[in-house]
């Protein structure tokens, strides 16, 4: 089997864990890291080409102004920054190769739909997901657009923005990173949504309207926790939205619509309750997550923590040159995602092995297609290989199985199992 991120499957480490779950019958390839190593930095060393930039659609004049404004939010942004609470290095997690690498390929190809981390508490989860806030690469955005307008893509525009390109005006570009928005469960419908002052539109005969959680989310991450436990009103409104890429708020015979296209991250606990299969669905990959067995990365994550506790400035100093050659990395994987090409024949097998595992629709082969050429793009590769869908297919169709209750091998292995079958 040819080697997964460069390394040999006789390097991997027993103590780090692998990808799947273990099986005498099956060698399946892992993603962990070298024998007596945890670190993320040898995950990820010699990773990354320089890709072609794609064409803008749509002439976009860039004024003096526009510097000026770029140089004042630079400013405020390193104020800002400095005044957060400070968030812990992606590169300092140990372990959970699995999850780490579904968020990656997610931030590498938006369109992948996200991903659904199930695992038990105090896993690091939530810990992980906010931890991708550092690798976030900046984007285009039109500048005082509520909804992150992109100025290149029409789907993407805001409908005042999209009138303005009509008519032919300039357009005040700006580079933002990509927001992450925590929704959280007690949040009301109107905060999510948004909402449509009435008494401004009767009186002054115009759309007052305030953007809620899924405008600031446009273009960007949407993180639930818990997302189990998320009330059945919300779920509908994520369903909705995520169909669509599109919000439309109605109140009073007032209607307004606003792009909202966002990276659906979840996390939860399976003992506290399992998804509506409509919304474990448009999830586009699932991570299962396990706590840490060996007695020596435990001992290693608890000192890793308590120096970060001791102080954050420090412990996130110490991991900069690591955080930004993944950035490096990711913004590297995303100009040369484009270029990334996939074989008719193993096109085939992928969804030979979707029909023959009986999935419902074609989610799942889109999904495995798209992942795959991400994984090729983040190691450096235009063309995708049998051990990039190997790698992926696991966390693409184990939550799209019909659940028997009476079976009790691992949906994620009757995947890896059905590959082999048709792959050989």
């Amino acid at each position: 089997m040819a080697t997964i991120l460069g390394l040999s499957s006789a390097a991997v480490s027993a103590s780090c864990g692998s990808l799947f779950y273990p099986s005498s019958k099956l060698v399946i390839p892992s993603i962990s890291i070298n024998a007596g190593s945890c670190s993320w930095k040898k995950f990820y060393g010699g990773i990354g080409i320089q890709g072609k930039k794609g064409k803008p659609q749509f002439h976009i004049a860039v004024t003096n102004v526009a510097t000026e404004i770029n140089s004042v939010q630079q400013a405020q942004k390193l104020g800002a920054k400095e005044s957060q609470r400070p968030v812990y290095p992606f590169a300092a997690i140990v372990g959970q190769d699995e999850m780490k690498l579904c968020l990656l390929l997610n931030v590498i190809d938006p369109k992948i739909g996200g991903v659904m981390i199930m695992g038990d508490r105090g896993t690091g989860k939530s810990t992980t997901v906010r931890s991708l806030v550092d690798l976030l690469p900046e984007i285009k955005v039109v500048f005082g657009d509520p909804y992150n307008s992109d100025p290149e893509d029409p789907e993407s525009m805001g409908i005042e923005v999209r009138e303005k390109v009509t008519k032919g005006e300039e357009l005040t570009i700006t580079m933002t990173k990509i927001n992450m928005v925590d929704l959280p469960l007690g949040a009301t419908e109107d905060r999510v949504c948004g909402t449509i002052d009435i008494e401004k539109a009767l009186t002054e005969g115009v759309k007052a309207f305030e953007p809620g959680l899924l405008a600031k989310a446009n273009r960007g991450i949407l993180y639930v926790d818990e997302v189990n436990l998320l009330d059945d009103h919300l779920v509908d409104v994520l369903l909705d939205s995520a169909a669509s890429g599109w919000n439309t708020v109605e109140r009073e015979g007032i209607s307004i619509s606003h792009p909202a296209r966002f990276i659906l991250i979840g996390s939860g606990n399976p003992e506290e309750g399992e998804l509506r299969p409509q919304l474990l669905d448009r999830f586009g990959m699932h991570a299962q997550v396990g706590t840490v067995r060996d007695a020596e990365l435990r001992v290693k994550i608890v000192e890793e923590r308590a120096r970060f506790d001791k102080n954050p400035k420090e412990f996130r100093d110490s991991y900069k040159a690591e955080q930004e050659k993944l950035q490096q990395q990711i913004a590297s994987a995303r100009s040369s995602l484009s270029l990334v090409q996939i074989d008719q024949d193993l096109k085939v097998k992928i969804s030979r092995v979707c029909a023959e595992l009986n999935v419902d629709g074609l989610r799942g082969d889109i999904v495995t297609n798209r992942a795959a050429k991400a994984l090729a793009a983040l190691k450096g590769r235009d063309r995708v290989t049998a051990e990039d869908i190997a790698t992926v297919i696991p966390n693409c169709l184990r939550h799209r199985l019909r659940k028997d209750p009476l079976e009790s091998i691992d949906s994620g292995l009757l995947v890896i199992e059905k590959f082999y079958e048709v792959f050989s």
